[in-house]
């Protein structure tokens, strides 16, 4: 099938928004785990600050034993809130890449089914049925990208779901051990 120029420029600008949209994305993700890492440096930075002149006041070994425990748990806390802000990032970069994915696969299979339904204006008698058949396969790779879209989408969800347990396993064991 011959293609115009006026469509060959339309399918480029098509691509090139496209490859922006993901560069966007992907991008806005990478600016924010930046920010994340800047808060958490700060943060690290001001807290080091602290414990130093803390421990610097500290006048025997009894305070010092004490001073450990009060020490720990805040950088545990904080170490897991960091880590959980991290993977909730990268989370919602992937989502939204997905999504961006799955327009495209829409966009692509209408251009497919349109470029199909103008052969058969065209087509010769008797190739209805190769094109039927076409048209029946693409149905079916639609079908079964949906199924694995959604098994991945539940895969995430319980990714989520064991994470976010882990974290709070973390913390409740840390605060457990501080108590003995």
């Amino acid at each position: 099938m011959y293609q115009t120029p006026e469509q060959l420029v339309a399918f480029n600008k098509a691509n090139l928004e496209a490859a922006m949209k993901f560069a966007g994305v992907a991008l806005n993700g990478a600016e924010r785990i930046l920010d994340l890492q800047l808060k958490a440096a700060k943060t690290a930075f001001a807290d080091s600050v602290e414990n130093a002149k803390t421990i610097a006041a500290v006048k025997d070994l009894q305070q010092l034993a004490a001073l450990k425990e009060s020490l720990a748990q805040p950088s545990i806390d904080k170490a897991t809130a960091y880590a959980k802000s991290v993977y909730d990032v990268t989370t919602a970069t992937q989502a939204e890449m997905s999504k961006l994915v799955e327009e495209q696969i829409s966009d692509f299979n209408k251009q497919v089914v349109t470029v199909l339904d103008k052969m058969v204006k065209t087509a010769p008698a008797g190739s209805e049925v190769g094109i039927a058949a076409l048209k029946s396969g693409i149905a079916a790779v639609n079908s079964a990208y949906d199924n694995v879209s959604k098994v991945a989408k539940q895969f995430a969800e319980a990714t989520q779901s064991n994470i976010e347990a882990v974290a709070k396993q973390a913390v409740n064991g840390a605060k457990k051990a501080k108590k003995a």
